[in-house]
């Protein structure tokens, strides 16, 4: 008898169309998942209010720009299920069940929520905002995932989810929430082309996955590389041993130029810094040639006219009427093990 895959949660938010840093950060890790596990891709419309409440018609939009957006990288239908949260009405109920099993003292304590208040510069958070974590439980578990793939950013957040859902299979007596092991996602996180720690679209230092050659040219001529390449004390050529010795914008050129360029193509540039030459130019118009070829097949894919506004939406219709009846599941056993729910 053959074993059953083992399925894997990932997500995203979605606030906008899809970069490089998430392509090093989770998508290529999908892409490469994608045979070995059942992949359920989540998109997270409704926290994404937590921070643009206000902008409900970008988030309309971007859950169509996401969902496309995997699809060109790679990704077939057939190969994973979408989760869109606002369709799976039982995520909501989980979350406030899970939401009687946390303290707000641990939410405000959070390092994620503690970063990203201060990010967005809020001073008064919205429940929505500080519940983030426990509706992100009733993500991870809603399918009873087997595997989460995270980062250091969310971390903390997958471990309070699998906390919540000991907390409740412990406190009712029923392994009701499977709780599932945190798989390092690999992640390569890519630093903007300001040379700030991480690349982001609201920060506009990002490299679209659809921009094409003029526009990478653009963006990546105008990374500021002033200060004079020197000595790097360091042995080997490893990003993450040599580019806390460059200045960092320049250090965010050679982090993409690892990701997109063969490795002889990445030495000898490092090789050039070492010795002090005149490169940035070259590195610059070297770095987007390679980015624009990695760009290609993306945008081919994205225009492929089966990539269609009316075939993506149902695929998101399909995937919804898939992943209901597990969601339901789920709760109906949560319900169950509480003792709620029951008819007179």
């Amino acid at each position: 008898m053959d074993t059953p895959q083992k399925r894997i949660l990932t997500g995203d938010r979605t606030t906008g169309k899809l970069h490089l840093g998430h392509f090093a950060g989770s998508l290529r890790n999908r892409v490469k998942l994608r045979h070995e596990y059942e992949l359920f891709i989540l998109l997270a419309d409704v926290q994404a209010l937590t921070t643009h409440f206000q902008n409900p018609e970008l988030i309309n939009q971007s859950i169509y720009d996401v969902a496309i957006d995997n699809l060109s990288v790679g990704l077939e239908p057939g190969e994973f299920t979408f989760v869109q949260q606002s369709r799976v009405p039982a995520i909501a109920e989980l979350t406030v069940f899970y939401s009687m099993l946390v303290s707000v003292n641990a939410l405000r304590h959070n390092p994620t929520i503690k970063t990203e208040a201060k990010q967005y510069g809020y001073d008064d958070l919205s429940y929505g905002f500080l519940g983030y974590p426990v509706s992100q439980a009733a993500d991870i578990t809603f399918c009873n995932a087997d595997l989460v793939p995270v980062g250091d950013d969310q971390r903390q957040h997958v471990e309070m989810a699998k906390d919540m859902a000991q907390r409740f299979n412990h406190r009712f007596g029923r392994p009701v929430f499977r709780v599932p092991a945190s798989v390092d996602r690999g992640a390569l996180r890519l630093p903007g082309l300001d040379g700030s720690e991480k690349m982001g679209k609201s920060e506009g230092n990002a490299l679209d996955l659809l921009d094409g050659p003029d526009t990478v040219l653009r963006k990546i001529k105008a990374v500021p590389t002033t200060t004079a390449p020197g000595p790097l004390d360091a042995e080997g050529d490893l990003p993450d041993v040599i580019l806390p010795l460059m200045p960092p914008a320049v250090g965010a050129l050679y982090r993409l130029l690892h990701l997109v360029a063969p490795w002889g193509v990445y030495a000898d540039f490092v090789g050039k810094y070492r010795r002090g030459e005149k490169f940035y130019g070259a590195l610059k118009a070297e770095l987007a040639r390679h980015v624009s070829g990695f760009n290609a097949p993306i945008i081919e894919r994205y225009h492929d006219p089966a990539n269609n506004a009316e075939s993506v939406r149902a695929f998101l219709r399909d995937s919804a009427r898939k992943v209901t009846p597990v969601a339901r599941a789920t709760v109906e056993a949560a319900r169950e093990a509480m003792g709620i729910g029951r008819g007179l």
